[in-house]
């Protein structure tokens, strides 16, 4: 683990991947191609089906939330598949995840106050690794806002329980802050102040009438597979890799599933801005 890292993210009882888990996630590019061969059938489905018995728009509007070093591409296939399903999906406008944790977190809840205002209904976020310890936070300081979260691979008992390879990215963020490159973590981000914020955040209980169904994969070559396991979460297993799981058909197919389950929470429930934070 890179040293700038806070211990206080790897608590006793995690452990990050070794080698013969990290090999695991080169089964990216099958989970891949199975989801080409996956949407391909989704899409004569759909042709085949008479347009009065497709799915109409469904519930709440849904936000996606990449995960650490990626942007809003990474998720594009999963929206892609959400909005043949009926889904209202909006991207993060997260960039690259790579800066403060915190200021990822204000600009993450601007864009989902805007799209709450814009369709007058709380939202779904499904978050991919860190951006669904984004969304966990998200859910806990603004449930007025949110009416469900989807985390997947998300370390969120033990952020620092990843593979040496993504420590080593963490380290590199950090220097070329300290080497005056803005927008990047700094040390704060990953070890002092910011970091505990967001990590004693993400432990908060999940206010009720706000939906939380945890993904993981026992086959996660990046996080310790444990640390996504949130005990106060609807836990659901896949066996995609970690990055695969941004394609994975049976992890869009839990995602949807959960969208699914969580509607019930948002019905009825119209966004309000006088509702304030929590």
């Amino acid at each position: 683990m890179a040293r700038s890292v806070g211990t206080f993210l790897l608590p006793e009882g995690f452990a990050p991947p070794g080698l013969a888990a990290v090999l695991r996630e080169g089964s990216v590019v099958g989970e891949a191609g199975r989801h080409l061969v996956w949407a391909a059938g989704e899409r004569r489905t759909r042709r085949a089906t008479p347009y009065a018995a497709r799915p109409s728009t469904r519930g709440a509007p849904v936000v996606l939330v990449p995960g650490f070093l990626a942007g809003d591409a990474s998720l594009s296939l999963m929206a892609r598949s959400l909005r043949r399903q009926g889904y209202r999906t909006y991207r993060s406008l997260i960039g690259v995840n790579a800066g403060c944790t915190l200021a990822a977190a204000t600009q993450l809840e601007a864009r989902i106050e805007a799209v709450a205002q814009r369709r007058g209904a709380r939202v779904h976020v499904v978050g991919h690794s860190l951006g669904g310890m984004l969304a966990r936070g998200l859910a806990v300081r603004r449930p007025d806002l949110v009416a469900g979260i989807v985390t997947l691979g998300s370390p969120m008992l033990a952020p620092g329980a990843h593979h040496a390879s993504l420590a080593r990215s963490v380290d590199v963020l950090v220097r070329l802050s300290r080497a005056g490159l803005p927008g990047l973590m700094a040390e704060d981000c990953v070890a002092g102040v910011c970091a505990r914020q967001s990590f004693d955040e993400s432990r908060q209980p999940v206010p009720g009438g706000v939906g939380f169904t945890a993904v993981y994969s026992r086959r996660d070559g990046i996080v310790d597979w444990r640390a996504c396991v949130d005990p106060v979460a609807h836990q659901v297993e896949v066996t995609a890799s970690h990055v695969g799981m941004a394609v994975d058909p049976s992890t869009i197919e839990a995602v949807l599933a959960a969208l699914l389950a969580q509607q019930p929470a948002a019905a009825g429930e119209a966004w309000s801005p006088l509702a304030g934070s929590a």
